[in-house]
């Protein structure tokens, strides 16, 4: 039988149930600016610290409960794993959101017992704390607008995140050919500039092998970079072959 544990109040009841791809609801509940950062975004809202001030409640009633576990805590004994484990994941999502995996795996490497961890684990998805959904629409979002990656980058990346393959392709599903070709054709016309003054084939290359690292396949690449050298007046002929 799974034991019942308490939660702290907000990290609960304020959570319940956020709209699909919503990040700021998905995160604080709010309408918190989400912006690119180290990971796929940091909630910037004022709620981001909900996680943190959720733990230090939990915390302060503990102590001040003077219950038999902050006893065993203050004669240096293991605290509940799944006290624990909570509190790991809170922390791990303040600010930051994170798939469950990535959750899952920082518990194992803190050596919490698996039954504890998948305690934790489907108590934060059931409430939304974690929706690996709403994180991949968010980085694609992310990643695509604010660095310019493709399908196929995004899709690897969000892989190496433990996203689950239908939900990857759901999520990059936002990106159709035209509005990637879009974004191509955008790169290519910021680093054009950088590349004058360069022999034609260094060009191409230099601006293929630029889409290429950001995700792009070799036909679109070399059809983008074409043109945009073509309407700087360069001479393109001979330029269908691969790069």
């Amino acid at each position: 039988m799974t034991r019942r544990t308490e939660w702290p109040v907000g990290a609960t009841d304020q959570h319940a149930g956020p709209g699909r791809g919503s990040v700021a609801g998905y995160m604080a509940g709010s309408e918190g600016a989400y912006e690119p950062g180290a990971g796929p975004g940091r909630d910037t809202g004022s709620d981001a610290g909900f996680g943190e001030r959720a733990g230090s409640r939990a915390r302060s009633r503990t102590r001040s409960s003077g219950s038999p576990s902050s006893s065993r805590a203050e004669k240096g004994e293991p605290r509940d794993p799944v006290e624990q484990a909570r509190n790991i994941c809170l922390r791990l999502l303040t600010g930051t959101p994170r798939t469950r995996k990535q959750l899952a795996d920082a518990l194992r490497k803190r050596e919490i017992p698996d039954e504890a961890a998948e305690e934790v684990l489907s108590r934060f998805e059931d409430v939304g704390l974690i929706d690996d959904a709403a994180f991949a629409d968010a980085w694609v979002e992310s990643r695509h607008h604010g660095r310019g990656l493709a399908r196929r980058a995004l899709v690897r990346e969000l892989r190496t995140k433990g996203v689950d393959s239908a939900v990857i392709d759901e999520a990059v599903g936002q990106l159709d050919s035209e509005q990637e070709e879009a974004t191509a054709r955008e790169l290519v016309a910021r680093k054009l500039r950088s590349t004058r003054g360069l022999d034609r084939d260094k060009r191409l290359r230099r601006l293929a092998g630029m889409l290429a690292r950001k995700g792009y396949g070799e036909g679109m690449a070399l059809r983008v970079v074409r043109q945009a050298l073509e309407e700087e007046g360069e001479d393109t002929e001979g330029l269908d072959e691969p790069f």
